[in-house]
């Protein structure tokens, strides 16, 4: 993750945050759209929720980080979660001292484990992965950070809360005998098969701060070459990909790098987010807006690829958000909703996936969380309260996997396997504000649009089934702001009442008139149409 992302300003924030009731619209757009549900149509995989992010490895441990994992999974079957600090000293896989303790201790001892005298320790990192598998989820595994005794740099600690090491190895024999040693591990517990589905990314965003070599793209090509190496002579099988780069950089260099020196790849893999400036990601001075930038980012990196010696090389973008920052307006509030949904419009067909960082706020980069809406990444606050985020990624979690092609910004159409019509229609207008607190606008919102759609070959009077999430649907902090926004701990009663307020808010049924429908979606509004066959 961006370490520009490292403000706590969630400490500051307990006292501050507000929320106002919508306010009168006093102008309506409008919008109309001609869909016939029979013309042609093109693949659409859900690349948006294959993939999730998540706070560091250590963290999968706790029940509450396994019971927000349980209700993402619900909502959107996602494959596979990326963590930081698997190779962090609390996992505690690296310990070369452990090797002359245990063996004086073993010594002459009949029966003594065989692994005893090892480096190694995979206790957690069993515990780590054999959790997520029990909930149905493969790991993508982010090879960092390093072992203390390992770094060629004790002293170089990221300012993260849990402070990982980010120097480059002292001796890249032990990197290497380690990398070996942990991918015959984890094929020999889990098998080739189902190890060969998991990706295995080189380090996180090695151009910040999280790499300390020097100059940074020289070193971080080292560290690559040795692990991508090291992974494919224990079995050509296992997937390797970098650079994770923060601000969609080095993709170009990375695949010009690999093809000179012969390297092995599977995929590339690379970082952005919504409120990245253009002069960090595009290299221009654009004022590149909120809706617009990922999508940028994204085409730039597939145009690379294209002009590349790997012209057909898999990409991944393993971190993207709304914002880098926390901004309560923005990714604890329902803008995610249009903000998304006009993502996924744009980047259609440009990335393999692109995951959402993260899944949840059990999550400790800035420190322990004190208030549930500091404007975290995740998809569910602390305490299991769901954001209207996560009824957004419900709700598009609905579209079908054929995509008809829409004359509109505001809209997707799509397609089921069982024939029904699936329609999201969406309002985007900038978050209220980008500073640490929630608030409304002082003058009047944004205005609602109006829909009018004609469809052709359904049944004139389908029924239709409308989910919402807007200031009014499935958003928890108009009930936070009722409850006068609490500081602090919450109790178990008000848990309970904001856990329920923020819950999907149950589906409208209308029908169509002469296959016609006409809906209105308010500002910062997202409404999903089902449609029967």
């Amino acid at each position: 993750m961006n370490s520009l992302k490292a403000v706590p300003v969630f400490l500051l924030l307990s006292s501050f945050l507000s929320f106002s009731s919508p306010r009168t619209v006093h102008a309506q757009t409008q919008e109309r759209i001609q869909i016939d549900s029979s013309s042609s149509s093109t693949p659409f995989p859900h690349f948006w929720e294959q993939t999730f992010g998540s706070g560091r490895a250590i963290l999968s441990l706790r029940q509450s980080y396994r019971d927000d994992l349980d209700t993402v999974k619900q909502a959107t079957d996602f494959k596979s979660i990326r963590f930081h600090g698997i190779f962090d000293d609390e996992v505690g896989l690296y310990d070369p001292d452990r090797r002359a303790i245990n063996f004086a201790q073993t010594a002459g001892q009949k029966g003594a484990a065989s692994d005893d005298n090892s480096a190694y320790n995979f206790t957690y990192i069993d515990q780590i992965y054999d959790g997520l598998l029990a909930h149905h989820v493969e790991p993508y595994v982010e090879l960092s950070f390093m072992p203390y005794k390992m770094s060629s740099n004790p002293n170089a600690r990221h300012p993260f809360w849990y402070h990982p090491n980010v120097a480059p190895p002292k001796s890249y024999d032990d990197w290497d005998t380690m990398i070996s040693a942990f991918a015959l591990h984890l094929i020999a517990r889990y098998g080739i098969d189902e190890v060969a589905k998991w990706k295995f990314e080189v380090w996180n965003e090695p151009n910040l701060d999280f790499w300390g070599g020097s100059p940074r793209q020289a070193t971080y090509w080292e560290l690559y070459d040795h692990t991508a190496r090291a992974l494919k002579a224990v079995s050509p099988r296992l997937q390797v990909g970098g650079p994770a780069t923060a601000q969609a950089a080095w993709v170009g260099d990375f695949l010009a790098h690999i093809k000179q020196a012969n390297v092995p790849a599977d995929f590339v893999s690379t970082h952005v987010y919504a409120n990245d400036t253009a002069k960090d990601v595009l290299h221009t001075d654009e004022d590149v807006p909120r809706d617009q930038m990922v999508y940028r980012a994204v085409k730039m990196v597939h145009e690379e690829i294209e002009h590349s010696p790997y012209p057909h090389m898999p990409l991944i973008f393993s971190e993207y958000n709304a914002s880098y920052a926390n901004e309560p307006n923005v990714t604890d509030s329902p803008f995610m909703g249009p903000w998304l949904a006009n993502t996924i419009r744009l980047c259609d067909g440009l990335t393999e996936s692109m995951d959402y960082w993260s899944f949840s706020d059990v999550f400790e980069e800035q420190g322990i969380v004190r208030t549930p809406f500091y404007g975290g990444y995740g998809l569910i606050a602390t305490d299991g309260i769901p954001k209207p985020a996560l009824n957004v990624f419900r709700a598009l979690h609905k579209l079908g996997t054929r995509r008809i092609a829409l004359d509109s910004d505001s809209a997707l159409a799509t397609r089921t396997a069982a024939g029904n019509l699936v329609i999201a229609l969406w309002d985007y207008a900038p978050p209220y504000g980008t500073g640490p607190h929630y608030t409304m606008p002082s003058g009047p919102a944004a205005p609602a649009k109006d829909f009018t759609l004609t469809l052709k070959h359904v049944t004139p009077n389908a029924n239709v089934q409308i989910w919402r999430i807007d200031d009014n649907h499935g958003n928890v902090l108009k009930a936070f702001n009722a409850m006068g926004r609490p500081p602090g701990d919450l109790t178990p009663q008000q848990v309970a009442r904001l856990k329920a307020a923020g819950a999907m808010a149950p589906a409208e049924h209308a029908h169509l008139t002469g296959g016609k429908l006409h809906i209105t979606v308010p500002a910062h509004g997202l409404a999903v149409l089902v449609i029967a066959k």
